[in-house]
């Protein structure tokens, strides 16, 4: 039997194709257990064919949402079906989080807010460095770039294999961005503060590639998106160099704050016995 909660207060999902994999339920269901609030927070799967009914009914309000997370393959539809998106996901296209609000749909996107809070909390003063290098220009930089650049780095060299696409990036974030092929790596990273990983390299035990990270500044900090395993290959690398890193999965639980306040009134608190929480359903699955 489900907690009485449930029957009352706010109803928020998370949305994608597939969607069963998301830890969103748990992190929510947390926060509304420990903060004691009535509501509920569901996966909610819905194939693309039928998204934009989906949004249709929650903004007529017979789907019985207040608004909910939204993941691969939905965001662009998302941000563009949205009767209010704000300034981040225009810019970058895409939305992952909505909410009804007199009357009409809103959208943010907050993965760029959780990855900073995440340094922020895991790594303070990350930030004091001009130069960032970005490793990979797929769908999950853009987020990156963004909330790198608006935190006042002056120079983001991102670098991918295929160049087109980290020149299509600078092109839409501006002049801080350059665009650099794979083999430029090394000799962007000298003297840079910051390295990010936005590719899948090292996701669940996929091989990833030897890189030297010695040219970064000495005190120069390394992040990977990627939180299964915890301690990415690539982080596992930069820490036998010396370096100090900064783990993905605070980037997932942060990014979940803004929404969860939206939904529920009440800002909630990433914590470690959150943390522990989803290390411990990542260790059993």
């Amino acid at each position: 039997m489900g907690d009485s909660r449930e029957t009352f207060g706010p109803k928020a999902f998370v949305t994608g194709f597939p969607v069963k994999h998301s830890r969103s339920p748990l992190i929510h269901g947390y926060w509304l257990k420990t903060l004691g609030l009535p509501g509920s927070y569901r996966a909610h799967e819905v194939a693309p064919g039928a998204f934009a009914d989906f949004i249709a009914s929650l903004k007529d309000g017979s789907s019985g949402f207040a608004g909910g997370n939204v993941t691969i393959p939905h965001k662009e539809l998302a941000f563009r079906l949205a009767d209010e998106p704000d300034a981040l996901s225009g810019e970058l296209g895409a939305s992952n989080t909505l909410w009804l609000e007199d009357g009409l749909l809103h959208a943010t996107n907050t993965d760029g807010r959780g990855f900073t809070a995440n340094l922020d909390e895991r790594h303070p003063g990350w930030d004091r460095h001009d130069t960032a290098v970005i490793f990979g220009a797929g769908g999950a930089s853009r987020a990156v770039i963004q909330a790198v650049r608006d935190r006042g780095f002056k120079t983001i060299h991102v670098v991918n294999r295929t160049v087109e696409r980290a020149r299509e990036l600078a092109d839409r974030f501006g002049p801080k961005v350059h665009a650099h092929p794979a083999g430029a790596l090394a000799e962007v990273m000298k003297d840079a503060g910051l390295f990010i990983n936005t590719t899948s390299l090292g996701m669940d035990g996929e091989a990833a590639p030897q890189l030297d990270f010695t040219p970064l500044a000495a005190d120069a900090v390394v992040t990977d998106i990627v939180y299964v395993p915890l301690k990415t290959p690539i982080l596992a690398q930069a820490q036998e160099q010396g370096f100090a890193i900064v783990d993905g999965l605070g980037m997932l639980l942060h990014q979940a704050v803004p929404g969860f306040e939206k939904w529920f009134g009440k800002r909630p608190v990433v914590d470690a016995a959150l943390r522990a929480l989803i290390i411990a359903d990542m260790e059993a699955h």
